[in-house]
């Protein structure tokens, strides 16, 4: 039935949509919706319960001493004792939960063993119960190559054959049959639940090696960006008080500072959000080397001569490599070199760009500390699969030399 508007009612929203006519929702197709996203939810829930070691566990655990409990409790006759003497499991092994995991096991392969002894052909569900009784046994025992409930079943399924033949009552090997199965379900569930407890330590420890990772390199950029212009502002604090134009310093100390600032912003980011890649205001480049890092130097009265290949065959990271390298070099120098000359060459041959910085100060100490801006360098060279050395320059001074692989075209 059409209604003004072109909307449809009744008898239409069951029957399909009239020719014209626009749908209306009615509280009950919502109910509806409701119903089917909420039993979408459900079936997710229990597919991502189904995986769960614990749950599994439990729920074979409880399916085993169900058989248990079933069949010790139904059976009537045809054992080899009187049938109350095979209910006295159920105590015992209710019993057993209380102890620990070894003894428990020790236990219920007891149970094991009495039950598949116990049993005739006459009985023969009780083989059930032995499986479901080796099955918990096994489960339950620490040792990493489980075989109490195994071979104590095992025994008494084969006392049980042995008693049967003796007695000429025929053949009865079904307990053993039993046995083995409950041994071979259970080894499987204990190698599943093995295998997933792997794969989840390995995710955490992927995770936390993805952390550590993030951290370190978090540390390594706060050290090489916010580190090097400190000291420029330190440097250029102490160049202000003997130049004629202390205003200059000032405005250089306040760019530095600046600068830094940003930086520093943008670390705390990567702080906050460890999701969030660590970046720089902009990705440096090799003419910056001279155009920035070498002004720190010059502004204490070093020569800094900076020699650079014009087609290095670097990448961005490369690059990026190259020059926080030479920071590092060139920010030790100006804290500690006392030079009055450095030198800046990047050349590249063959396969490998070759880096070297050098100075005319006073050269390393016999062991110099490894701190973090030689850490910095190890792992950044470390990254790109070169290779790189601090030595002492002949005649005086300090080399830091690095070889990094091309970029492949």
């Amino acid at each position: 039935m059409s209604v003004p508007g072109g909307t449809c009612r009744g008898a239409d929203l069951v029957a399909g949509v009239a020719p014209g006519c626009r749908p209306i929702w009615y509280r009950g197709t919502w109910s509806a919706c409701g119903l089917i996203a909420e039993t979408v939810q459900v079936r997710i829930r229990n597919r991502e319960g189904l995986r769960d070691p614990e749950r599994v566990r439990r729920l074979a655990y409880g399916a085993a001493g169900l058989i248990v409990a079933v069949v010790v409790m139904t059976v009537e006759g045809g054992l080899s004792v009187p049938a109350g003497w095979a209910r006295l499991v159920l105590p015992i092994g209710l019993g057993a939960v209380a102890l620990r995991p070894r003894y428990r096991a020790l236990v219920f392969a007891g149970c094991a063993g009495f039950v598949a002894l116990v049993s005739t052909g006459e009985s023969v569900q009780l083989g059930l119960a032995a499986a479901g009784l080796v099955f918990l046994s096994t489960c339950e025992d620490p040792a990493r190559r489980p075989w109490s409930g195994w071979v104590v079943g095992l025994t008494g399924a084969v006392g049980a054959l042995t008693i049967a033949l003796l007695g000429q009552r025929g053949l009865y090997e079904q307990p053993i049959a039993f046995v083995t199965a409950g041994y071979l379900l259970a080894v499987l569930l204990r190698s599943w639940l093995h295998s997933r407890a792997l794969t989840r330590e390995a995710s955490q420890l992927r995770g936390q090696a993805a952390w550590l990772e993030q951290r370190t390199n978090l540390a390594r950029e706060l050290h090489d960006v916010v580190g090097h212009h400190v000291t420029a502002m330190v440097v250029q604090a102490e160049a202000g008080q003997l130049s004629e134009d202390p205003g200059a310093a000032l405005r250089a100390i306040a760019d530095s500072g600046r600068t830094a600032l940003s930086e520093l912003d943008t670390l705390v980011v990567h702080l906050r959000d460890p999701d969030a890649a660590i970046a720089v205001s902009a990705p440096p480049r090799l003419s910056d080397i001279d155009e920035l890092l070498a002004q720190p130097l010059r502004q204490q009265g070093v020569t800094v001569q900076v020699r650079l290949d014009p087609e290095p065959g670097l990448d961005e990271i490369g690059v990026l490599t190259v020059y926080r390298i030479t920071q590092e070099a060139l920010t030790n120098i100006a804290r500690h070199a006392k030079a009055t000359a450095a030198c800046v060459e990047l050349v590249r041959i063959g396969d490998r760009a070759h880096l070297r910085v050098s100075d005319d100060g006073i050269g390393p100490p016999p062991a110099p500390t490894r701190g973090s801006g030689l850490l910095g360098i190890e792992e950044r060279v470390r990254a790109r699969g070169g290779s790189w050395e601090l030595s002492r320059r002949p005649g005086g001074g300090t080399i830091v030399q690095a070889n990094l692989p091309v970029a492949k075209p």
